[in-house]
């Protein structure tokens, strides 16, 4: 019986024939930042270790007494701030057939978010002391702490209040805020800041990046999940005492031979044996915060830079 409605249809969701189609451009969030290598000041290391003088006495004067008095003396001490250069990595294996077959560059996805993983890592451990190796002194979080400078939200009677507190409590003790790093969300807590008449307290620059000033001091929004919002909303302080040692610059390599084992030298993946290619991240950079000597405040354990 003769039929005249038989075709080849293009049902892309089951012929085998037609590949079903795939944005070349994966629709995802711009790698967020570190905050420590955007704030800190930054010194680069020629050595695995480096010392940095901090003044940790300051000198006296005194009145002479009369025309014959004696003139006393007086001293001047630093102590060292030690940089330990510690290496932060990361590989990220991918079996070839799946590299052949992707519709779009792999690798240039992957990259970022292992700079962003690295940027985590390292906020994480400078600002809050999350996985800080040994060999790093206080993180700006435990250093604030320590010294109290510190205060719950909702104490005052708006967040802005609350924040001033903190940034008094710097100041006394012989140091400058100059600028913000917040969790995730704070700007819109902010925004939604209202006067007993209704009207907007914190107005910040709605052609400017997100983040804005508060108090005219630069606030950026920590976003690549190194902030511990379990700890704080708010990081305060004079960001030239938190200091990153650079030995070595964020680098990249493929490997297309070798193993990955385990603690145990279990081979978990042999990537010529299973066809697999693997990129590897690797940082090396030290981390230490500051605490010298003031004229406002000479004992370091109730000093610090820092307010949260």
């Amino acid at each position: 019986m003769p039929t005249y409605d038989s075709i080849i249809s293009r049902d892309v969701s089951s012929d085998p024939l037609v590949p079903e189609p795939v944005a070349k451009e994966i629709i995802q969030e711009l790698p967020a930042q570190s905050a420590l290598l955007t704030q800190a000041a930054k010194v680069p290391l020629s050595t695995k270790t480096q010392r940095q003088p901090v003044l940790d006495v300051l000198p006296l004067a005194y009145f002479v007494g009369g025309d014959t008095g004696l003139k006393q003396t007086t001293a001047q001490d630093w102590k060292n701030v030690n940089l330990v250069v510690e290496e932060m990595a990361a590989i990220v294996p991918i079996p070839e057939a799946y590299l052949d077959d992707a519709q779009m560059p792999i690798w240039d996805q992957v990259r970022p978010r292992m700079v962003e993983a690295i940027g985590a890592l390292f906020d994480g451990a400078g600002l809050f002391g999350i996985n800080k190796p040994s060999t790093w002194p206080t993180s700006v979080y435990e250093s604030a702490v320590a010294a109290g400078n510190v205060t719950i939200s909702g104490t005052g009677d708006d967040f802005a209040q609350d924040v001033a507190v903190v940034a008094e409590k710097v100041a006394q003790d012989g140091f400058a805020v100059n600028g913000f790093v917040s969790r995730p969300g704070l700007t819109w807590k902010l925004n939604g800041l209202r006067s007993a008449e209704g009207l907007p307290i914190y107005q910040p620059n709605l052609q400017g990046k997100p983040g804005g000033t508060l108090y005219g001091y630069p606030m950026s929004e920590l976003l690549n999940g190194g902030f511990d919002t379990s700890e704080a909303e708010l990081l305060m302080g004079d960001w030239r005492k938190a200091i990153v040692g650079l030995r070595q610059d964020i680098s990249f390599k493929l490997f297309t031979e070798g193993v990955i084992s385990d603690d145990d030298g279990k081979v978990i993946l042999n990537l010529m044996q299973q066809d697999s290619v693997a990129m590897r991240v690797v940082m090396r950079a030290a981390f230490a915060t500051a605490n010298p000597a003031t004229r406002l405040n000479s004992d370091s354990a109730t000093r610090s830079p820092f307010g949260v």
